[in-house]
């Protein structure tokens, strides 16, 4: 697990990425920003890095998105779904670890969550009052595949049915994601992702959810933050499965990419022409802390290893030789590539999903530095051009494939006021400058059709439990009540204008 706030990590313990738990109003640890260079794979060009400190106000800028742009909001299972033991769901690596004493805030678990899989139908209704078009879900693969290969739970299979077609009666679109982190514990027990058969059962179970789903569900997306996995589950132990082992992490890293492209092939002759798959990655446009040489070269790797590590596999067909060269002392990863992986990995794809959170500043010796304002997450330094740079990074370097951005928000230290609203003016200003950096990236050519906020309502924020909240949406918790906050009406405006 990183360090507390402040400390340098090096190029492995980058910052510890998946609570995303914290507020967006704490603004005391600002460090002197500069310029700086963003990587755009190995060539540098110049990027005006100055302080976004937002304006709270929620101002018009008279920015207008294209026609049929669509806005939207995200979650996952686990995450808000509750129901942990109900209809013949199995354990995942996340019951196992939120129950392991020490591993979550205050011994929290997702067993309750937020109560969705009782709730669904209200929450598709508050969905649906606030003008979303899209929503970005994840399927509990215990709950579908209880053991993770082997009898299909009908219960199960039979809930993301009466969801999707909930939606579509709303007119409001599903984007479904297969896995997002929670592997089932049997599955796990015999190695997980470090036992390279994991990745042929989830294709399996792929190919489940597209012969059930594939007629009504139109964009489909394999893994959520394979990085995630590799680097919070298994470098620091923050995560599911917990563990610290860095030789295993970047195998996990291999095996992750060949299920997401056996997923991709298993799906295919259950889906209909215009039915589109695609993987979701977390990008973290990199950018040396100074001018000196030796940071610019130190930020080529780094970005290797947040960035092309899993976009020039699935998009180009081959891993960057620097980022295997640097593996290789001390990971036996190549050993786990076989003939014809990436020709699987490789699989085509008509969708990439992007979510960005952050910026990260590297020094000539490899380690991070904050440049930004930061939230109480103190990884996620506040830089709403970061969106910009990454967006454009990956039409060049990747071409003009679709784009969607399927997560992208902050924390804030929300709180029901006595007049019963919760007035998260923070989370305002951090959207508005974020979906104007994405316009402009719009206005340069990329091919960006869609825009999902993280997170629909307050949730289960993985290892930092129920203290921090996401949301659009407030929970209160106890009595499982939703309320919008002020930032989920004004995303309606958004949403009912095109534009800002």
């Amino acid at each position: 697990m990183p360090g507390p706030v402040g400390r340098s990590l090096t190029r492995r313990a980058v910052p510890r990425r998946a609570g995303w738990t914290a507020a967006y109003a704490s603004t005391a640890a600002r460090a002197a920003t500069g310029v700086a260079t963003p990587i755009v794979a190995a060539t540098l060009t110049s990027s005006d890095a100055t302080d976004p400190t937002p304006d709270p106000s929620p101002t018009a800028t008279g920015l207008q998105f294209p026609d049929g742009f669509v806005w939207g909001a995200a979650t996952s299972a686990y995450q808000i779904e509750g129901a942990a033991a109900v209809d013949g769901r199995g354990p995942s690596v996340w019951d196992t670890f939120a129950k392991t004493p020490g591993r979550v805030r205050n011994g929290e678990t997702g067993d309750v969550a937020t109560d969705h899989y009782r709730r669904w139908s209200t929450d598709l209704d508050l969905i649906k009052e606030l003008g979303l078009r899209s929503y970005r879900f994840s399927v509990s693969w215990p709950r579908v595949v209880p053991g993770g290969s082997g009898p299909v739970n009908r219960k199960g299979l039979d809930f993301y049915r009466r969801l999707v077609d909930g939606l579509r009666e709303r007119d409001i679109t599903p984007m479904v994601t297969l896995y997002h982190w929670d592997t089932p514990q049997e599955l796990q027990d015999i190695g997980g992702w470090e036992n390279r058969d994991t990745a042929f059962r989830f294709a399996e179970y792929a190919a489940v959810l597209a012969e059930a789903l594939g007629d009504v569900v139109p964009n489909w997306l394999t893994l959520n933050e394979p990085k995630t996995v590799v680097q919070n589950g298994y470098l620091y132990g923050s995560h599911a499965p917990g563990k610290r082992d860095e030789a295993a992490a970047y195998v996990v890293a291999h095996h992750q990419l060949l299920a997401h492209g056996l997923a991709v092939q298993a799906m295919r002759p259950h889906l209909g022409p215009q039915t589109r798959i695609g993987p979701a990655l977390n990008l973290h446009p990199c950018y040396p802390a100074d001018e000196s040489a030796e940071a610019q070269q130190a930020t080529v790797l780094y970005d290797g290893y947040e960035n092309r590590l899993y976009l020039d596999p699935i998009l180009k067909g081959h891993y960057p030789q620097d980022v295997l060269d640097d593996v290789a002392r001390f990971s036996p990863m190549q050993q786990h590539i076989k003939d014809g992986d990436l020709e699987v990995i490789s699989s085509p794809v008509e969708l990439l999903a992007v979510q960005y959170y952050c910026p990260i500043y590297v020094t000539g010796a490899g380690e991070t530095v904050r440049k930004h304002p930061t939230s109480e997450a103190f990884w996620q330094q506040i830089y709403p051009e970061g969106m910009y740079d990454i967006l454009t990074r990956i039409k060049k370097d990747y071409g003009d494939i679709a784009l969607t951005i399927t997560e992208n928000g902050l924390p804030c230290p929300d709180v029901m006021g006595p007049d019963g609203t919760v007035q998260d003016t923070g989370r305002i200003a951090f959207l508005r400058d974020h979906f104007a950096a994405t316009h402009r990236a719009i206005t340069d050519g990329v091919n960006l059709e869609s825009y999902h906020v993280w997170s629909l309502m307050d949730n289960f924020e993985w290892q930092e439990g129920y203290d921090e909240r996401w949301g659009l949406v407030y929970v209160d918790y106890a009595s499982q009540q939703r309320t919008p906050k002020a930032s989920a009406r004004w995303y309606s405006g958004v949403i009912r204008d095109n534009g800002l």
